[in-house]
């Protein structure tokens, strides 16, 4: 059973065994905010760009590496992103980032996960927005995250995962700032690591 995390809420990365989790996915998805026009009518609806991006920190708030649309391994192997999806169109996850904390190197102390606008639209128009943290051995949601806090931002940093006496945890951020791209974003990152 998936635990709904709230704005701020912080898991350990754990089986229902006790285990730890090796292999993560983070979903993305979202949808396109139906507008009304006139009476109702027309008023149609745009496509969202909307980028996941994973970037990797080290104990001094260094970023080491990050995995987007224009980057899709980090240098290491350990991340992957499943592509740029241009639209929002479909149902479940529009963007997925797999995540092999086994394999991270020891340097790497925080994942901070994102979403920005790459158009500039800003989340006024974008519905349904969610991650959710699957353990990809048994392909089981652990955790999901409602992120549709609708507004005149143009980014949310999402949530971190960072290592804590040895072991792996996840906080549910949900900030919202503004920024179009990773690099943007990494200035307002820095406080909240």
């Amino acid at each position: 059973m998936a635990i709904n995390l709230e704005k701020g809420q912080k898991i350990n990365l754990q089986k229902s065994d006790g285990s730890s989790l090796q292999q993560v996915l983070l979903g993305v998805g979202w949808d396109v905010a139906k507008s009304k026009g006139f009476f109702g009518f027309g008023g149609g609806s745009d496509s969202i760009d909307l980028d996941a991006s994973c970037i990797l920190f080290d104990e001094n708030k260094q970023v080491l590496d990050v995995v987007y649309f224009g980057q899709l391994r980090s240098k290491d192997g350990s991340i992957q992103h499943s592509g740029d999806n241009l639209t929002g169109e479909g149902e479940g996850d529009d963007e997925q980032i797999r995540v092999n904390l086994a394999n991270l190197p020891v340097q790497v102390k925080s994942l901070v996960f994102t979403v920005s606008s790459f158009r500039g639209q800003t989340f006024e128009k974008v519905e349904n927005a969610f991650c959710r943290l699957v353990d990809q051995s048994s392909n089981q949601e652990i955790a999901k995250y409602k992120l549709s806090s609708q507004g005149s931002h143009t980014a949310l940093i999402i949530a971190k995962i960072y290592r804590h006496n040895g072991e792996w945890k996840m906080h549910a951020i949900g900030e919202s700032t503004q920024g179009r791209t990773f690099q943007e974003i990494i200035p307002h990152v820095l406080p909240l690591i």
